[in-house]
């Protein structure tokens, strides 16, 4: 079993900010880091540090910035397709963290609109039935559409996290087996036939909507010190525990990604952040012995 993770990488800039700048207005901030980042790149590292074979196809540009990902991404146990630049700049975000742990991300797609659907195709040619792809809200409507119809006539396990969220993303529900959203997106695209869904809340916890049954699964109470990459966080471990396991996502899915969130909340950065392979490797054995 191989998850292929379609979607972006981008280099994230992570600046301190006593409070997240309104219109127009002018603040002070500082640096504090430089990271690998992109929704899809986040997923795809978290699901690979869980043990579960992973590909990422992700555009990186032509430029310093592209050539850093490229020698970031050797450190993980992931493969990232196309392994050459695109002609193009590589994909940025600039993400402010306020002192009371939240934040605001602006993120460039220079890169994931250069990456053509042919090409993403090409990199899927392996896949089997039974194999999942997952796709984030990276690609345009169309190009997410036309991925999810080539997998779902191949068998493959289809899984949709679409944020940054479009509103003609409502229309593909039907091609996804599992849904991850959060209730923003849920509000505006009204998921619907999808097996199983997961509705985010924050801080508070997720309901879990499987064939029509629905339970609320706390998050952990913790103060946050950095919640970026947290939901990213959440998902992956969420589908890394249901298929380690061969399950739907279930209960103890959402706790295991709960546990796995804290960790990433509680420290600075994207990657840097995240939980390692052998912190993973334990937690994902709590509760299922």
């Amino acid at each position: 079993m191989r998850v292929y993770v379609a979607g972006n990488i981008v280099v994230d800039e992570t600046w301190s900010v006593n409070e997240l700048p309104q219109k127009g207005a002018s603040i002070h901030g500082k640096k504090i880091s430089l990271d690998i980042g992109g929704k899809g790149a986040n997923q795809a590292i978290v699901i690979s540090r869980c043990g579960i074979d992973t590909q990422l196809i992700a555009a990186t540009g032509n430029d310093k910035s592209g050539q850093w990902i490229r020698e970031q991404i050797l450190r993980e146990p992931l493969n990232l397709f196309p392994g050459e630049a695109l002609s193009s700049h590589s994909d940025t975000s600039i993400i402010f963290n306020s002192s009371d742990g939240d934040n605001a991300i602006i993120t460039t797609t220079d890169a994931a609109d250069a990456l053509l659907l042919d090409t993403v195709l090409a990199h899927l040619a392996g896949a089997t039935t039974g194999d999942v792809l997952l796709q984030q809200g990276n690609f345009s409507a169309e190009k997410t559409r036309a991925l999810f119809v080539w997998a779902k006539a191949r068998g493959l396990i289809t899984v949709f996290n679409p944020s940054p969220v479009n509103p003609d993303f409502a229309s593909l529900w039907p091609l996804v087996d599992i849904a991850v959203l959060n209730q923003l997106e849920a509000d505006l695209l009204k998921p619907a036939g999808v097996k199983t869904l997961v509705i985010t809340q924050g801080a508070a916890g997720a309901w879990l909507i499987n064939h029509d049954q629905r339970q609320f699964c706390p998050a952990l109470s913790l103060q946050p010190v950095d919640t970026t990459g947290a939901g990213d966080t959440f998902l992956a471990v969420m589908l890394a525990s249901a298929l380690l396991r061969g399950v739907e996502p279930d209960r103890l899915a959402l706790q295991h990604a709960s546990a796995a969130a804290a960790i990433t909340v509680s420290r600075t950065g994207t990657v840097n952040a995240f939980p390692t392979q052998d912190e993973l490797a334990a937690l994902l054995k709590t509760g299922s012995e």
